[in-house]
């Protein structure tokens, strides 16, 4: 699928389009996504910040979203474990960026040429528009591949 065509339809999935999370880019190659949230009456919390879970949906697909085009149909890409760390309170327009490069590539294949599962780790930092540190992700991705190409 067509890079901007997967941000179209992303943007209408119900988990973003309820929050108000919009992909605001995704480059042709997957290699880098954008993604903001702003505060809406919707999607902030009891104190008037972002929902701690508003800001976590914006960063769960998209490492394994952009890994499966990445490393090609001989590979199984699964999210495996994530956790956040709220550092300050989002107001405002938010903002995270997600980034694969060829080194990240090169050391995924590598661990997994022989059919070895490998359990890379992305950190996501997700600021605010004065890129003020609100909250970083961690998430761990399964990936291994496929029997038939080990």
């Amino acid at each position: 699928m067509k890079a901007n065509t997967l941000r179209r339809l992303i943007n209408l999935w119900p988990p973003f389009l309820f929050t108000g999370i919009h992909a605001t880019r995704i480059s042709p190659d997957y290699r880098e996504v954008d993604c903001q949230l702003s505060l809406r009456w919707y999607n902030r919390n009891y104190v008037g910040t972002h929902f701690g879970g508003s800001l976590f949906a914006m960063t769960d697909p998209w490492y394994m979203l952009m890994l499966m085009p990445l490393l090609g149909r001989d590979y199984f890409v699964w999210d495996q474990q994530a956790g956040i760390e709220f550092i300050a309170p989002g107001r405002g327009k938010v903002t995270a960026r997600f980034r694969i490069d060829d080194a990240t590539l090169a050391d995924i294949r590598e661990r997994t040429a022989s059919g070895e599962k490998y359990l890379p780790q992305f950190v996501i930092d997700i600021v605010d528009e004065q890129n003020e540190l609100i909250a970083r992700v961690t998430k761990t991705l399964y990936v291994r591949k496929k029997p038939t190409k080990r």
